[in-house]
C-alpha cells in the first residue's frame, strides 16, 4: 500500500524546513514569494493533503459548523424524507458557508451530554439550532465557550443568544382572515405540535383574526398531527374526508401536511378548494407545483438559513458582540387552493 506523505516528504522535497511548509500551509506570511512556490509546487508534484484535523487542533479552529435538528423516533431520517423546509433551509447555510470558507456537519438533539461531546470532540467554531433548544440543552451550552444561533426558539433563555425568527403570529392571522375574506366562517386549524412554541403562536394569530371576525372556532376542529410530514397530512385528509364536521376554510401550519391532505382529499372525491379552502405556510418550491397550487403564508426559508449562517460566522470572526434577534417578515400568497364561498371555478 502507498505510504501517505507527510510534512516532512514536502520539506525535503522542496528544500526546506518543515516549519517553512506548514507557514506556507497556514497561511503565515513568513516565507518568500520564491520559497512559497517552490513549496507549493512540492505539495502538488507529491500530491500532499494536509491533516486538517492537526491544524484545527492546533490553531484552535476548525473553520467548522455544526447544524443540531431535532429528531423524530430519535432519527433524523424522517426529518429529511418526509419534510422539504429543513432542505431548503441547509441550503442557505450552505451557500453562506462555502462563500465564507466553513463547512458544516449535521446531527440530531439528543441528550445534553451526547450534544456538548460531539461539539467538543468536533472541535466546531460554532452552532446552529433548528426549532428546538430544551432548558436541558441550554444548562450544557452555558459551559461552552462557542457562539451559537437559535432559528425559531422563542425560550426566555434563547434572549441569550443570536436568533433568527420570523413573525409566526402574524402569519397565522394573515391566514385566517384570508379565509374568512372569501366567506369561510367555519375553520379548521392543523399544526404538527400545537404545545410547541411556534405553531403557538400561529395559533394565536389565527384566534385573532377569528375574534376580529366574531366567530367562534370549535375545539373538534382544532387537530394536532403529530409531526409535519406528507404521510402524516395525508393522515388527516382522511379523517376530514370521512368527519361530519363541517369546516370549509383550513389553516395548515405546514405546506408539507397541507399537501398530504389535499392528496387525501382528492382520494376521498373531496375537491380543493370547491369542498375545502386551505391555506399552508411556509411557501416551499414545490407547492408552486402540486394540483391545485398552495395558497400559503411565505416565509423565505432560504434567507433565514442564510442570515443564521452570516450571523453565527460573523461572531466566530468577532465581527458580531451583543446577542441579536432577527424576526423576517411573512405575507400571503394565494393561488389555486382557496376560493371565495359558493364561487364556481
Amino acid at each position: 500500500m502507498k505510504q501517505k506523505v507527510t510534512i516532512r516528504d514536502v520539506a525535503k522535497y522542496a528544500g526546506v524546513s518543515a516549519a517553512t511548509v506548514s507557514y506556507v500551509i497556514n497561511g503565515v506570511n513568513k516565507v518568500s514569494g520564491e520559497t512559497k512556490e517552490r513549496v507549493l509546487k512540492a505539495i502538488k508534484e507529491l500530491n500532499y493533503h494536509p491533516d486538517f484535523t492537526a491544524i484545527s487542533l492546533s490553531k484552535k479552529k476548525s473553520n467548522m459548523l455544526g447544524i443540531m435538528i431535532p429528531l423524530v423516533d430519535d432519527s433524523l431520517a424522517p426529518v429529511f424524507k418526509g419534510n422539504h423546509y429543513y432542505s431548503e433551509l441547509i441550503s442557505g447555510i450552505e451557500y453562506v458557508s462555502r462563500k465564507r470558507g466553513y463547512d458544516f456537519l449535521i446531527s440530531g438533539i439528543g441528550k445534553p451530554e451526547d450534544c456538548k461531546n460531539w461539539i467538543t470532540k468536533r472541535n466546531l467554531d460554532g452552532i446552529i439550532f433548528l426549532n428546538s433548544f430544551p432548558q436541558t440543552i441550554f444548562e450544557e451550552m452555558k459551559t461552552l465557550s462557542i457562539p451559537i444561533a437559535l432559528i425559531d426558539t422563542y425560550e426566555k433563555y434563547a434572549q441569550l443568544y443570536h436568533n433568527i425568527r420570523i413573525d409566526d403570529e402574524q402569519g397565522g392571522y394573515l391566514a385566517a382572515k384570508h379565509l374568512i375574506e372569501l366567506g369561510h366562517t367555519s375553520l379548521g386549524f392543523v399544526a404538527p405540535v400545537l404545545r410547541g412554541t411556534i405553531d403557538s403562536n400561529r395559533f394565536r394569530g389565527f384566534q385573532r383574526a377569528m375574534r376580529e371576525a366574531n366567530l367562534f372556532l370549535d375545539e373538534k376542529q382544532i387537530i394536532e398531527a403529530k409531526e409535519s410530514s406528507f404521510e402524516k397530512g395525508y393522515e388527516i385528509g382522511l379523517q376530514m374526508a370521512r368527519s361530519n364536521e363541517k369546516m370549509t376554510g383550513v389553516f395548515v401550519s405546514s405546506d408539507i401536511l397541507a399537501l398530504g391532505m389535499i392528496k387525501a382529499l382528492k382520494e376521498c372525491q373531496k375537491e380543493v378548494p370547491d369542498d375545502y379552502s386551505v391555506v399552508g405556510f411556509d411557501d416551499l418550491i414545490i407547492s408552486t407545483y402540486s394540483s391545485p397550487s398552495l395558497t400559503t403564508i411565505r416565509q423565505d426559508v432560504f434567507q433565514k438559513g442564510v442570515i443564521a449562517a452570516q450571523t453565527l460566522i460573523d461572531a466566530i470572526e468577532g465581527h458580531v458582540q451583543e446577542a441579536e434577534t432577527v424576526t423576517l417578515p411573512v405575507e400571503l400568497v394565494v393561488r389555486g387552493s382557496t376560493k371565495k364561498m359558493n364561487q364556481k371555478v
